[in-house]
């Protein structure tokens, strides 16, 4: 079993939500803009949906990089406030109380439009350290493609000796392969919370399909780009089953990806109230479980590790369990 922790928990990567405060929010231009203007062409909106608009705020950032909580990262770098994705189980919804957003978490975008300048200027004052990119965003979300902020930050840290990682949830990462495979020290992870596609679709509503993941996956490999699998979190009834685990794993094997790290759902108490709605419209058979699990999170954690371990002692030297 590998030693390295890729993450902690989720809830200590609050403390970066202050340095994000105080860094990003100098000044504000509001626009609203449709949704799909901006998407990237990879995503397809679920069939029978209403168009929605997105608020979109240009923000001005303070500083580029922040310090980072999370073990193992040293520095933080999030172009973006907010997400499209929609996630349902998104924990970096306490973003929100930094912001001047009435919206619900994931109808806004905050767009450090001065970012680039800002690491620009701030890279060369900085010791050397571990960055990691989309901490509580995902640098790669539709609107990248039209701000392309990631891929500008990523040209000016092309010219120094910081090791890289990007965790992202979008298959629009591999635009910037050419960039990747010139910087010496980086790594490119991938979200996987289920197996089947029409559960992912229904908690990430508006991030790339996972088929796609799978193939970027690919793509990055076969780049000599470093990869691996963030199987998290694990979401309880569709993804905490031996059968569901040893899936991915194997497909996750025959990938050649060899890095994995899983974390459980534990902040469910927190976002009780999104899950029992979809839950009760969709798998109504679910929100008992669901409830079992939130009312008794230790003895979940403790099954879910043991079941983790068991799976994963024979097939996989290279993982972590952060729970």
């Amino acid at each position: 079993m590998s030693s390295v922790r890729w993450f902690g928990n989720p809830y200590s990567r609050t403390k970066v939500a202050a340095l994000e405060f105080r860094d990003a929010y100098a000044f504000i231009r509001i626009t609203k803009m449709p949704c799909t203007c901006l998407a990237s062409s990879r995503y397809v909106r679920p069939a029978g949906t209403i168009e929605e608009l997105m608020n979109v705020a240009e923000v001005y950032c303070k500083n580029a990089l922040s310090r980072s909580k999370i073990s193992g990262k040293d520095y933080a770098l999030n172009p973006y406030t907010g997400c499209e994705h929609g996630c349902v189980y998104c924990y970096a919804e306490f973003m929100k109380k930094f912001t001047n957003h009435k919206e619900e978490w994931g109808e806004f975008v905050d767009v450090k439009i001065n970012i680039v300048d800002r690491l620009r200027q701030q890279i060369k004052r900085t010791k050397p350290g571990t960055i990691m990119i989309g901490t509580v965003t995902d640098a790669y979300q539709p609107l990248e493609e039209k701000y392309r902020l990631t891929r500008r930050c990523l040209e000016i840290l092309a010219d120094f000796d910081f090791p890289i990682t990007i965790l992202t949830k979008s298959d629009l990462v591999i635009r910037d392969v050419d960039i990747l495979k010139g910087l010496r020290n980086k790594n490119v992870g991938f979200t996987i919370t289920c197996i089947d596609p029409k559960i992912e679709a229904l908690f990430e509503p508006k991030a790339s399909k996972l088929e796609n993941r799978f193939k970027a996956l690919e793509n990055l490999g076969e780049n000599d780009i470093p990869t691996f699998v963030f199987f998290g979190p694990i979401l309880p009834f569709f993804s905490d089953s031996e059968a569901s685990i040893q899936s991915l794993l194997e497909r996750l094997k025959k990938m050649g990806i060899e890095k994995i790290c899983f974390d459980r759902m534990n902040y469910l108490n927190v976002k009780w109230g999104k899950f029992k709605t979809l839950l009760k419209r969709n798998f109504p058979e679910a929100l008992s479980y669901y409830q079992r699990v939130a009312e008794d999170g230790e003895l979940y954690s403790a099954r879910l590790r043991a079941l983790l371990d068991h799976n994963l002692s024979d097939c996989c030297s290279n993982y972590d369990i952060v729970f």
